[in-house]
């Protein structure tokens, strides 16, 4: 019999285990039970946080840059560069980590860093650029990205207005002649599982504001704030699909900076080499923290469990707790999906023992498919 070739390429376990973590402890699982397979890992992400690190984890270089966090403050912030292809993780320098516990600035929060991230990106000679996005503590709608590659974003008196989304209400004029040059000879590619537009009920705001400390009032504020600010800039590109990407960061990317969106899955897998390890594999291991509704609408098991079923390879899944039918998995492509919570009821010790537990679900994949 063959020996069965195993691709494990799962996302993180969002506050127990890193993608790299979670590969390395299915990794000890299945040979625990099966000594003989053969294991090739690639940790993925889908634009969100974790999509350095699993760039990082496929082979490019980690850079680092000094930036300035959500709250003016400076913070490190980490990007992934091979040859000229950068990989920018927005969340790296404005994202929720960045905030004390229990601190948020819905309106004055600003994506200043994450500009600079990109033009970091830029100075280090990247031609193309993942910019991922998610997991912001921002709703400014890139406007401070764009100010620190140069836009300049006046009140009725010719002064820059306030930063965050709050201070976009001023906004009288948008200067975005001096963008950085460099900027029109780059591929930038907007990479995120979100399709919000920027506004309105389905808006960044709206749907997202609640998480970042937004109170009722604060979210009206933001919209009309935003609202405003694409009538400045362009009101068309403020329904497309992604604009309202981590508090709205996509419409600037989109409206000034010539991007293009693509599912951040997709763009990772084409990153991080995906489909040369699957035409290896005789099986994939995919999986997150949660799988739930969320996970079929561009998470990373899904675009991963698609690409496979294309492949005509077999899929399953482990999972910190799951939360669809088989009916749902079967209709992603996953065959079977393994939870820690199967193991350990309490989601408190689930989390605190994943590793060990996500050891004890690899033993039962290597027994129930690799024997």
């Amino acid at each position: 019999m063959e020996t069965a070739r195993v691709l494990v390429a799962a996302d993180k376990f969002k506050g127990s285990l890193t993608a790299v973590q979670v590969a390395e402890r299915v990794t000890a699982g299945l040979r625990r039970v099966a000594p003989n397979v053969r294991v090739e890992t690639l940790p993925v992400a889908d634009g969100g946080d974790g999509t350095v690190a699993a760039a990082v984890a496929a082979g490019f270089e980690r850079r680092e840059a000094r930036v300035t966090g959500p709250l003016g403050d400076p913070v490190t912030a980490a990007y992934a560069l091979r040859d000229s292809t950068a990989v920018v993780e927005m969340a790296e320098a404005s994202g929720l980590q960045h905030l004390p516990d229990g601190v948020f600035a819905p309106l004055t929060a600003t994506t200043y860093g994450s500009g600079e991230l990109l033009r970091a990106a830029l100075e280090a000679g990247a031609t193309t650029i993942v910019f991922g996005v998610g997991g912001s503590a921002t709703t400014d709608g890139g406007a401070g990205m764009l100010a620190a590659l140069g836009a300049r974003f006046l009140d009725a008196d010719g002064k820059p207005v306030g930063p965050g989304g709050g201070g976009l209400a001023e906004l009288a004029e948008a200067v975005l002649s001096g963008l950085d040059p460099r900027l029109k000879d780059v591929d930038l590619i907007l990479a995120s599982d979100v399709d919000n537009p920027l506004t309105g009920p389905k808006g960044a705001p709206e749907v997202y504001g609640r998480q970042k400390g937004a109170s009722e009032e604060d979210i009206a504020v933001l919209d009309a704030a935003l609202t405003h600010y694409a009538s400045v800039l362009g009101p068309e590109t403020a329904a497309l699909p992604g604009a309202g990407a981590a508090g709205g960061i996509g419409y600037g990317a989109l409206v000034a900076l010539g991007a293009r969106f693509r599912p951040g899955i997709e763009v990772m897998l084409d990153v991080l080499g995906f489909a040369p390890a699957l035409a290896r594999a005789t099986l994939v291991i995919t999986g997150e923290g949660s799988l739930d509704e969320q996970t079929l609408h561009g998470k990373a098991p899904a675009g991963v469990a698609a690409a496979a079923r294309e492949a005509g390879i077999e899929v399953v899944a482990v999972c910190g707790r799951l939360a669809l039918s088989q009916e749902a998995l079967s209709g992603a492509g996953i065959a079977r999906a393994y939870a820690l919570a199967e193991l350990e009821p309490d989601p408190a010790v689930s989390m605190a023992q994943a590793g060990p537990l996500l050891e004890r679900a690899a033993e039962s994949i290597a027994r129930d498919f690799l024997s």
